[in-house]
């Protein structure tokens, strides 16, 4: 059932905080938080850097101004995954535990409290979790055993336990099992079963479920059509699965043609995105979306406002146009207005200052990857990898020392040379 598209609220202000990251390595993996493949100490990472908004102490460092640099995370070792929310941050230990920090106004720190934090809290009654995703007031456990927690804002029922009361406690996705990745939107979920099938909840005023209906959800409902999913993300008022043959599907909002189908016209239903195949992963802003191609490639569609299609310019479209300079990604995390990508290796071209002492260019200094156009037989060069951002950046998200919005991926200046963990907030950013 498509219908006409009406009007979406506007960027401008406080909007969803809408991610997406995703783990090229297992094809499926929750937007909200994560990346590039294993590091050492069994896939775990020694610590994690923040950039950009702070106002409510979502970069973890006990409040104060944010950082149009990375600022290291104090407190945090051992990190698995990452996630976040509109104001709010997680990160996955490998102990299985959850701690969370910034925003917590409706409980979206899980800590039975609704007192934000400027430092890593322990989310409570959460062991033996495998990932984590967060939407905009809301956040997401994937347990081990393939069930589903959720805590923070309900006024839709993003929580998904048939309520439409917030929790400050993990509470379970009813019946949900089985599930293989969670993705958090701005007031709705997503999950990907093992079966391959898709289920979704929370708000569905644009038909961002994928069931067919405008009507919200307490409880999964099972999205229309997708039988073979490998992927999933969740945007603002839209989401998308890769399908077999690396094919894109979305639904819900398509206001600035974040569908990708050649229109501006919602669907209530899955519809193809045009000329997209080979893709493994998938990302979902507010009014955009992105996807890593098996080639290394970024493509982009949608809202182009402060140039966060990675074009070059700051045109909407509604079919996929590349992401320019970018090459060897391993993977993507989306907010609402801004993007992070990881590169596999450095561009020893001498583009950019000498930042990373891990990109060993045959000997000479190291330079941040290029941002100019490149083709689609570019190949990576150098060694180490390397952290890109795109976007508004009118709070420093982009991290590269400026608050200029930024239409072309610009380097990303971090602490560690060998970077395996992204997420993108509503306004600051997160990498480990």
């Amino acid at each position: 059932m498509d219908e006409p598209n009406r009007p979406v609220r506007s960027t401008a202000g406080r909007t969803g905080g809408v991610l997406a990251a995703v783990l090229v390595a297992a094809l499926a993996w929750t937007p909200g938080a994560h990346a590039a493949g294993p590091g050492g100490d069994g896939g775990a990472v020694p610590f994690t850097q923040a950039w950009g908004d702070n106002d409510d102490g979502q970069l973890g460092t006990g409040g104060g101004a944010g950082s149009a640099v990375p600022v290291t995370v104090p407190g945090l070792t051992g990190i698995r995954g990452l996630a976040a929310g509109y104001e709010h941050s997680l990160a996955l230990l490998r102990d299985g535990t959850v701690w969370a920090w910034g925003d917590n106004d409706h409980g979206q720190l899980g800590d039975g409290t609704e007192t934000d934090s400027g430092t890593p809290v322990r989310v409570l009654g959460l062991t033996g979790v495998k990932a984590v995703a967060a939407g905009d007031d809301f956040s997401l456990a994937l347990l081990r055993d393939g069930t589903v927690r959720a805590w923070g804002d309900n006024d839709n029922g993003q929580l998904g336990d048939g309520t439409l009361a917030d929790s400050s406690l993990p509470v379970q996705v009813h019946g949900l099992s089985g599930v293989k990745a969670v993705a958090g939107g701005d007031n709705h979920a997503v999950a990907l079963l093992r079966d391959g099938t898709v289920r979704a909840w929370g708000d569905n005023d644009h038909g961002q479920l994928g069931n067919g209906r405008l009507t919200d959800s307490t409880i999964p409902v099972r999205v229309q059509g997708l039988t073979r999913a490998g992927a999933v993300a969740a945007g603002g008022n839209h989401s998308l699965a890769v399908v077999r043959d690396g094919q894109v599907r979305a639904w819900g909002d398509n206001f600035s043609g974040q569908l990708g189908n050649g229109t501006n016209i919602d669907s209530t239903t899955p519809v193809e995105v045009q000329a997209l195949t080979g893709v493994e992963a998938v990302g979902a802003g507010l009014g955009h979306s992105l996807a890593l191609a098996g080639d290394g490639t970024v493509w982009a569609w949608g809202d182009n406002a402060s140039g966060r299609l990675g074009d070059g310019t700051t045109t909407d479209s509604t079919v996929p146009v590349r992401v320019r300079g970018l090459r060897g990604v391993t993977a993507i995390a989306t907010a609402e207005e801004h993007n992070l990508a990881v590169t596999s290796s450095c561009d020893c071209r001498g583009a950019g200052p000498p930042v990373r002492p891990s990109c060993r260019c045959g000997g000479g200094p190291d330079g941040l990857p290029g941002i100019g156009p490149s083709g689609p037989g570019d190949a990576p060069a150098g060694s180490g990898s390397a952290v890109h951002a795109w976007g508004e950046n009118g709070d420093g998200q982009l991290g590269n020392e400026s608050t200029a919005d930024s239409s072309v991926p610009v380097g990303v200046t971090t602490a560690r040379g060998k970077i395996t963990l992204i997420a993108a907030g509503g306004e600051h950013s997160l990498a480990g």
